[in-house]
């Protein structure tokens, strides 16, 4: 019972659905490919990619797929802690830092990516090419470079205030 509301926490979202071919001496074999990111709100996040003659079973592969490949990613509140740059092929995403209120502005996969991860404040952008798969693996890349703050502090030799953004630090006057 313990496992069955382990999996009822997660939030599952499905990126893309797509028809694929494989040519044949007969001729084209379609089948279904599924792109899914599985995330607790919370830090933890994974994504799979499933592939099956039907879009419910290429869904329950993809979901599985997302389970074994979770990932643990550095917060800071409800952002980021420091802006980074993730490159997969021709794709590359560009994650950056926002102050309380902006929201998630993002598109698409990156989207998906960062709410299922928990990230409600993040600037993006997404560069080079639109292929979903290699912007979601672009994605998981910056996210897993991401350093918490305290790492960040000590790479610096200063202190967790001074590297805190300006939006949240203290002013005097």
């Amino acid at each position: 019972m313990s496992d069955y509301q382990n999996e009822n926490q997660f939030d599952e979202r499905v990126i893309d659905i797509a028809r694929v071919a494989k040519v044949v001496k007969g001729g084209r074999r379609f089948s279904f490919r599924v792109v899914m990111v599985i995330g607790d709100n919370a830090g933890r996040v994974g994504f799979g990619m499933g592939k099956a003659n039907s879009v419910p079973d290429a869904i329950r592969k993809a979901s599985d797929k997302a389970r074994k490949n979770m990932h643990k990613v550095n917060l800071n509140g409800t952002s980021i802690p420091h802006e980074v740059i993730g490159k997969q092929s021709g794709a590359k995403v560009l994650l950056r830092p926002a102050s309380t209120g902006t929201g998630v502005i993002a598109g698409g996969g990156v989207r998906a990516v960062l709410e299922a991860v928990g990230v409600h404040d993040i600037l993006t952008k997404s560069l080079g090419s639109k292929n979903i798969l290699n912007v979601v693996r672009a994605t998981f890349n910056a996210l897993d470079q991401l350093k918490s703050p305290a790492e960040q502090a000590a790479h610096r030799g200063k202190s967790l205030d001074a590297i805190k953004p300006y939006w949240e630090r203290e002013t005097n006057g």
